[in-house]
């Protein structure tokens, strides 16, 4: 094997062993949300909401209030008004 065969090969290698260990982070902290949300429902949170919330928190202000002010419109349309 050459010397650039070789550094591309290490180089390769590197990419793939660093790939690997962000997977398995993942993996881990896969499961550790799995574990905070079975404590969140085990506490009487529902999670389904707690998902949502958190889907939101991450939106700026003007798109969530865009999304908020659609589900409005969307549900009066169906006659679902939510009330005030």
């Amino acid at each position: 094997m050459n010397d650039v065969s070789a550094v591309a090969t290490d180089v390769l290698r590197s990419f793939v062993e660093r790939i690997e260990r962000l997977e398995e982070e993942k993996k881990n902290l896969s499961e550790d949300l799995k574990d905070v949300y079975s404590e969140a429902k085990g506490n009487g949170f529902d999670v389904k909401i707690l998902r949502k919330i958190i889907a939101m928190r991450k939106m700026e202000d003007h798109e969530r209030q865009e999304q908020e002010a659609l589900i409005d419109l969307y549900a009066s349309a169906l006659g679902m008004a939510r009330a005030e």
